[in-house]
């Protein structure tokens, strides 16, 4: 369901920067008919997107998934639903890029924590009564129609000319469409290199290796849900610091990186230290013996995709989608490349060690080109090699086999590091007044 908004062809991000651009212009009256000129838009697409995916599902589940004769019945019907949630899915991303840009993040953030915790429970409820997909994936569609209905009620409440009136405006919809499609390069091409290594595995070695590889995977790439909570503040931040104030755009960037790194580190770090024991207590003895090198691998990819987030997505608020867009193209062909080789070499290693030379090389040119077009922004050439290298080496110190004692106490350490690092490398002098004012009061109160 989440893969299908890609069907938005990248205008809910466009939208998110132009409403960013005529904040930072002071033009606050021409932002809902550029709201509804985008939802149209995205309405028409996803519309086409339904019909095509609607008919291509016989052909999707029959030949190119090839499910088992038993499970096809099943499997299609869910993907006709499938193909009838993506005008849904769409229409929300633009309305949640609207809310973002508007900096209401709180409301943003109280209709997704539901939405989020729905999506493992849903179909959880769903299992006393049926163990058929069709109804979970129902389930999953009626939530993603009640957010849908959620984000339509919030821009109203922030812009009320939103629901009293609708207004489109024509000169908006070129724009929209140019940024959407070198957006839409990135959101089609993205998933692919995500998520491509799976079949590459099951097809080059067995669906019980995909299982090795599939399950830590997915876990670990859930954890960018913290660098993209933050990009997401930042992107209409960049868009409107660089229509109006550019002096603050290093600051931003700078800030945006250390908190990453401070943030993410430990957690992984974690995580690389314990993957053995965590995968046996979690999923068995097999799955700790073929999959600790696979999550230790993948999650020191997530800490350089993870800083990498940045200079993603200040190009493309500055509206220059262009630049990762062909980024993206210009890899996919040496990445796959890789991944058939390492696969053929080395089995579920080669693929994860394959998605992490991809992130790293990926990681360096976005830093690289973020660098060109922002001269100002030394810390990219001063600071960002230095932390990616020093991070990368503190994960390989923490793969070797060491007691438990030894592992808690280098964890402990690193987490005191860090809070230390956070306090006096990354918080401004009035961020720390207002953090101890905000403790003395909590103390006072208590």
């Amino acid at each position: 369901v989440g893969y299908f908004g890609l069907f938005d062809f990248g205008l809910s991000r466009a939208l998110t920067k132009l409403v960013a651009d005529k904040l930072g212009e002071g033009q606050i009256h021409q932002i809902p008919s550029l709201i509804w000129t985008c939802l149209m838009m995205m309405g028409g697409m996803a519309i086409v997107g339904t019909i095509v995916t609607f008919a291509l599902s016989p052909w999707l589940v029959q030949s190119l998934m090839k499910v088992p004769a038993n499970l096809r019945g099943e499997s299609l019907h869910a993907f006709y639903w499938l193909s009838v949630s993506i005008p849904i899915v769409v229409l929300t991303a633009g309305m949640r890029g609207a809310l973002e840009a508007l900096q209401q993040f709180r409301l943003a953030t109280a209709i997704r924590i539901p939405l989020g915790i729905f999506t493992y429970l849903g179909p959880v409820l769903v299992l006393p009564f049926s163990h058929s997909l069709v109804p979970i994936v129902v389930a999953l569609v009626a939530a993603r129609a009640l957010a849908c209905i959620a984000h339509f009620w919030a821009c109203c409440r922030v812009l009320p000319e939103l629901g009293s009136s609708f207004r489109l405006d024509r000169s908006s919809a070129g724009p929209l469409f140019r940024f959407g499609t070198w957006m839409s390069v990135s959101n089609v091409v993205g998933p692919v290199m995500v998520t491509f290594d799976r079949f590459v595995i099951g097809s080059m070695i067995s669906v019980s290796a995909v299982a090795y590889y599939a399950v830590p995977s997915e876990i670990i790439l859930k954890l960018l849900i913290f660098p993209a909570a933050l990009i997401g503040v930042m992107f209409p931040a960049f868009s409107t610091a660089h229509s109006g104030q550019r002096s603050r755009v290093p600051f931003l960037f700078e800030s945006s990186v250390k908190l990453i790194c401070v943030s993410m580190f430990p957690l992984l770090l974690a995580i690389v230290v314990f993957a053995p024991e965590g995968l046996r207590l979690w999923l068995g003895a097999d799955f700790a013996r073929n999959s600790t090198w696979v999550v230790r691998c993948l999650a020191m990819a997530i800490f350089i995709c993870s800083l990498a987030q940045v200079p993603f997505a200040y190009l493309q608020s500055i509206g220059r989608p262009d630049i990762t867009a062909k980024l993206h193209v210009t890899e996919l062909p040496f990445y796959l490349a890789a991944l058939f080789f390492l696969v053929r070499a080395d089995g579920i290693r080669g693929a994860a060690l394959a998605w992490a030379l991809r992130v790293a090389m990926d990681a360096i040119l976005l830093f690289f080109f973020s660098r060109k077009l922002s001269p100002e922004n030394r810390f990219v050439t001063t600071k960002v090699p230095f932390l990616m290298a020093g991070g990368v080496f503190l994960f390989l110190l923490g793969t070797v086999p060491m007691p438990p004692e030894i592992k808690l106490f280098g964890l402990a350490l690193s987490v005191v590091l860090c809070g230390v690092l956070l306090w006096h490398w990354v918080l401004s002098p009035r961020q720390k007044s207002l953090l101890i004012s905000q403790l003395r009061g909590t103390h006072a109160t208590g």
